[in-house]
Formats: C-alpha cells, structure tokens, sequence
C-alpha cells in the first residue's frame, strides 16, 4: 500500500475539533477560552463535530456518534486538520465501523496521542495515511510552558522539511488543569542513552499498551524496518511497561525493527533511569539496535508532535545524538 502524505497546514486553514474518545464535555469554558486562542494564533480556524460534547456513563459516547463524527471531519472538504479533543480507553471500538476509503480518499492531517495512537495505527495500516501523535485539544489549554509544544506542532503540521528533535530545557508531571499559575518545572538532564548506534526507519508506535491492542488483528502496522517510538502512562509501573515491550519483541518480524524511541515516564509510575536500562539491557533482541529514553513525547509536558508512518534518523552516542524526524517517504 502507498504511504499518503497529507497536506500541510497553512494559516487561514480549518480544522475540527473531535472525540474519538472521551467526551469534550469535561472542559471548562475557561480551559477552551485558551485553546481557541492558541488555535487562532497559528491561524487556524476552529470547528467542532456534531457529537463532540456527547457524554455516556463511560466518560465517552456511542460508538454511532463517534464513527459519525470521523466521517464526517474526513468528508468535509473545508476541513484541513483534525484533532482529538482527549484521549480515553475506548477508540479501538470503532474500528470495526470505519469506512476506510472515506479517510484514503480525503487524506488530511489527524493529531492526538494516548488512546488516540490505536486509531492512528489502525489508519496508517488500512489506508496508507500518516498521522501525527502530538497534543490534544484539550493539551492546548495548558495557560503556561507551552512554547516547545507549539514549536513542533509548526515543525511538524506546517511545514515539509525534515526536522531535528532537541530535549526541552524543562519538563512537567504536575496537575496543570488544576492550577494553571502554580506549575512544578523539572530541569531536563536531556535524553537517557541505553544502546548507541544508528538506525533509519518508519516510525510506528506511540502509547505501548494502546499499540499492543492491535496485536494479532488486521489494524496492527508491519513494524519490518521500523523505529518503534514507545510510552506509557502514569498506570503503567515497570512490570507492565516491561512485559508490554516483551509482547513486542515476541513478534515474529521484530528482529527487523532498527531503534527504539522511548517516551518520559511520569513520576507516578516509578520507572527511574537505572530499572529501566535494567531492563532493556536484560533483552538480547535490544543488545544491537539503538536505544534512547526520556525523549519529549507520551504524558509529561511539554511534548513533541510526530508523523506516525513517517521516517526517523536516529544517531546515538555518548558525545552528540540526534534525532531527525520528517513525513517524506
């Protein structure tokens, strides 16, 4: 199947807002006031679905109004971009239902992260698409610290070369939604290096326990001679992260994946530098392909945005790594 670039955003262009997942409802007025403005900032024009706002005793709605409202955002020929409003435990339901020649017929670009990542799997899978795993709606209403995040979402969405990944200077786990003006900064020691070396490939992945939902079905993407970016979140303590990443390597193809690209932990899940390289160094099938951890993505702040189904140049040393990401094939 051919890889589908979709079009770059450009100022003036809309987008609409979704819920795949959970429900819009639980954001506050105030909470969308700022991610409107955030939105209107790049330029971009906000429209929200049909069901967005819809709510069930799951924190989500029905999967009828959900596969409805992806139809839709992919139909509407206004439409330049979607995002995910948040993310949830249920948007694997849909993929049953989803007419994938709608999506390849009206490629456009489609960001979220969390939950959001078996949807995105499953479309790169079924029709060729790249999608991006960045910020959610509901991560634009984040009042402070929010300047990296947006810098890759312009690298990423807006513009077409490739692009090089640099750690933040700081980092947050904190409750921001909470307290927006009492934030808890995290000086970034930069990325933890576990194996060195090189590696060139397709970059699949995102949150592991979602991607591992798609296992054994026909929505799961061929990792052959891909760079598996990985996280998890606070419920995932190092056992469960551990035996997630083992189901992985268990695949028959997985001697083929080139580099691993792991997320922050958040604090709650307890998976410090030295376990986690524990672990990975406990793995023979990692002993010979690159690995770096603590990289910008996942469930801490800030984030960065990047195209699953996209390609990865992925250098690691103990002098000077990089990491280079582009949506060109």
């Amino acid at each position: 199947m051919n890889t589908i670039i979709p079009s770059r955003l450009k100022q003036g262009d809309k987008i609409m807002i979704i819920s795949p997942a959970d429900s819009l409802f639980f954001l506050t007025p105030e909470m969308q006031s700022i991610a409107q403005n955030r939105f209107h900032n790049l330029g971009l024009e906000l429209v929200f679905s049909k069901n967005v706002y819809e709510v069930d005793e799951f924190d989500s709605s029905s999967i009828e109004s959900r596969v409805e409202d992806l139809h839709q955002a992919f139909l509407d020929t206004s439409i330049k971009g979607i995002f995910a409003s948040y993310g949830g435990y249920n948007s694997n339901q849909l993929l049953r239902y989803i007419d994938w020649e709608i999506i390849r017929s009206n490629p456009k670009i489609f960001v979220g992260y969390s939950d959001i990542t078996a949807l995105q799997n499953a479309i790169f899978t079924k029709t060729g698409l790249i999608t991006y795993s960045g910020p959610l709606y509901s991560n634009f209403s984040q009042k402070l610290y929010f300047e990296y995040t947006l810098d890759y979402i312009e690298k990423s969405l807006f513009h077409t070369e490739e692009y090089s990944v640099l750690p933040s200077k700081s980092w947050s786990d904190d409750n921001w939604y909470k307290n927006q003006d009492n934030r808890d900064l995290i000086s970034n020691n930069g990325w933890l290096i576990i194996n060195g070396g090189e590696a060139e490939g397709r970059i699949l992945g995102g949150n592991l326990c979602t991607f591992n939902l798609l296992q054994g079905t026909e929505y799961f993407p061929d990792i052959t001679n891909s760079i598996l970016f990985l996280e998890d979140d606070s419920e995932a303590s190092l056992g469960l992260f551990e035996r997630d990443l083992q189901s992985l390597i268990h695949l028959p193809n997985f001697n083929t994946v080139k580099g691993i690209v792991i997320g922050r932990f958040q604090k709650e899940s307890k998976v410090v530098d030295d376990l986690l390289i524990k672990v990975i160094k406990s793995k023979r099938e990692l002993n010979t392909i690159p690995i770096i951890a603590n990289v910008d993505f996942g469930h801490t702040d800030p984030k960065i945005t990047f195209p699953i189904g996209g390609r990865a140049n992925l250098i690691v040393n103990n002098s000077q790594s990089s990491l280079k990401l582009s949506s060109q094939q």
